[in-house]
């Protein structure tokens, strides 16, 4: 290797003495501090570590989309949809941290406006919108100080409604509530003690349920619907 100009020389000498006089000032530091003080000092304090353990209440705001399978029983016919609205609601839940891993449990209920609509080859339609879901969930996270990384999973419920038309423009329409599962995951940071904010994405799928449909014209007849919803969604939490 060459050798460093002679300005390079200085620069590095000095910045080795005041690195090996800074390590020798911290280490008489350390010596004053009692033993017994450093062996009780909590690791959460000396790292300054945010602690996810407790209660709290919150709310959210994102976008629904969803897949909507139906089984005619009119036309005889198959046809699928996707349905796309806003969403919002509230949120309560409780988490418990122990070392790094954070293990929770939460109820939301959200408002939709999720509405789809279709028409297959014979001229029947198909609408279904979706008001409502809610769900009860079990979480598991990863603290990172003030960043909890988390997945949950657990039961879901949604209200729907469907509304069938045939080329006649006679309609027949049915509602009810449908019970299926949910998984997620989300990222949440703390702001500070009490307020933090996350992003989170979860799949609710309710898959296929008999609906009857009564129709003026051609009577009563059992559609076959399949549906799932997808929910991105925003929130915040105050937890006490």
């Amino acid at each position: 290797m060459g050798r460093l100009p002679e300005g390079n020389t200085k620069l590095s000498a000095f910045l080795g003495g005041a690195a090996i006089c800074t390590a020798a000032a911290f280490t008489a530091q350390a010596a004053d501090i009692p033993p017994q003080l450093m062996a009780k000092a909590p690791l959460s304090n000396l790292q300054g570590t945010y602690n996810w353990t407790g209660v709290y209440v919150g709310g959210h705001l994102g976008a629904g989309f969803g897949s909507v399978g139906w089984s005619d029983p009119f036309s005889g016919l198959t046809s699928s949809q996707s349905f796309t609205g806003f969403l919002g609601g509230a949120q309560v839940g409780a988490n418990y941290q122990f070392n790094a891993i954070v293990f929770g449990l939460e109820g939301d209920f959200t408002g939709m406006t999720l509405n789809g609509s279709n028409t297959d080859s014979a001229g029947f339609g198909h609408n279904i919108k979706s008001n409502w879901s809610s769900t009860i969930t079990g979480r598991i996270g990863y603290a990172i100080n003030r960043a909890l990384i988390y997945g949950k999973g657990g039961v879901a419920f949604a209200q729907d409604s469907e509304t069938f038309s045939d080329p006649a423009g006679n309609v027949a329409s049915n509602s009810g509530i449908r019970t299926g599962w949910t998984a997620g995951a989300g990222v949440e940071y703390a702001l500070n003690r009490n307020w933090s904010a996350r992003l989170e994405y979860d799949y609710l799928g309710f898959g296929s349920q008999n609906v009857t449909l009564t129709n003026p014209a051609l009577g009563a007849g059992a559609a076959n619907i399949n549906l799932n919803v997808q929910r991105a969604l925003v929130g915040i939490n105050y937890r006490f």
